[in-house]
C-alpha cells in the first residue's frame, strides 16, 4: 500500500482539497486498494473541523466528495508511516522537515514539484487569498502528475 499525505497550514483549505481530489483520481483509476490518502496541517487551530466552506463549495462544483474529512495536525509518526508527504508551500515543507529526522526527508515534496513548468512553486493559501478556483486548478494538476509518478514508480496500470 502506497501512503500519501497532503500537508498545508491548517488542514481546512488546500490539503483537504488535495486529499479529496487525489482520492477521486485514485478511485477513477481503480487503485483504492493500492493507494491510501490522508491530509494534515502543521498548525493546530482547526483540529476536528471540516474543510473550509470555500473548499467544500469548489469540490461540490466539481462533484468531488469530501465526506468524512476533518482537520488534524501532522505528527512525527506520519513521516515514518507515509511514502509521500506532499506540502502545499515552502513553509509547510520546512515545518514538516523540522519534525523529521535528517535521514527521513527524501520523501517530502512540494505539490508543484510534480508539475512541469509550473508558474508558481507554492500553492497560494485561499484562506487568505479567497481564490479557491485558482487553487483547485493547481491542486488538480499537481495531483494528476503525482498519481502518474506513483503509477510509474510502483508499476500500477
Amino acid at each position: 500500500m502506497v501512503k500519501v499525505l497532503f500537508v498545508c497550514l491548517g488542514n481546512i483549505c488546500r490539503s483537504p482539497m488535495a486529499e479529496a481530489i487525489f482520492r477521486d483520481l485514485v478511485k477513477k483509476e481503480g487503485l483504492e486498494s493500492k493507494i491510501e490518502v490522508d491530509s494534515a496541517g502543521t498548525g493546530d487551530w482547526h483540529i476536528g473541523n471540516p474543510p473550509h466552506i470555500g473548499t467544500r463549495n469548489i469540490l461540490d462544483q466539481y462533484n468531488i466528495s469530501y465526506e468524512g474529512l476533518k482537520a488534524r495536525q501532522v505528527k512525527a509518526q506520519d513521516i515514518e508511516e507515509f511514502d509521500y508527504i506532499i506540502g502545499m508551500d515552502s513553509e509547510n515543507i520546512g515545518n514538516v522537515r523540522r519534525l523529521a529526522n535528517p535521514n527521513q526527508s527524501s520523501h517530502i515534496y512540494r505539490l508543484m514539484d510534480f508539475v512541469k513548468d509550473a508558474k508558481l512553486v507554492d500553492v497560494p493559501d485561499p484562506y487568505f487569498t479567497g481564490n479557491f478556483e485558482e487553487v483547485y486548478e493547481m491542486v488538480t494538476e499537481g495531483c494528476k502528475q503525482l498519481l502518474e509518478e506513483i503509477k510509474k514508480e510502483y508499476n500500477f496500470s
